[in-house]
């Protein structure tokens, strides 16, 4: 038989791993959403550029981390696929911002 504190464990917490995983998720967020000034109210377009780019990173940062916190691999694949799309995208603005295309 099992003690009360293993199930409660197993059942309902999260094990050190996935609060890690969490927080620093969460720290990620938290920058995200410290950068969308600059996104909305940057000097200049590539300074919006750079926000944006940022934020793609941190997005996909978090999508790492929870698939890592939850054992999902198909986050980890949905974030590879927008980290490339994201890629591409910050190509395009950047050429066009240059004024090439």
């Amino acid at each position: 038989m099992r003690s009360v504190r293993a199930m409660d464990e197993e059942d309902y917490g999260m094990n050190l791993s996935q609060c890690f995983f969490m927080g620093a998720a969460f720290i990620m967020g938290v920058l995200m959403v410290a950068l969308i000034p600059r996104l909305i109210s940057g000097p200049t377009t590539a300074d919006r550029l750079v926000a944006q780019d940022v934020i793609n990173t941190l997005v996909s940062g978090i999508m790492l981390l929870l698939g890592a916190a939850y054992d999902s691999v198909v986050m980890v694949d949905v974030a590879i696929v927008y980290m490339a799309l994201s890629f591409v995208s910050g190509l395009y603005f950047a050429r066009n911002l240059e004024g090439g295309m």
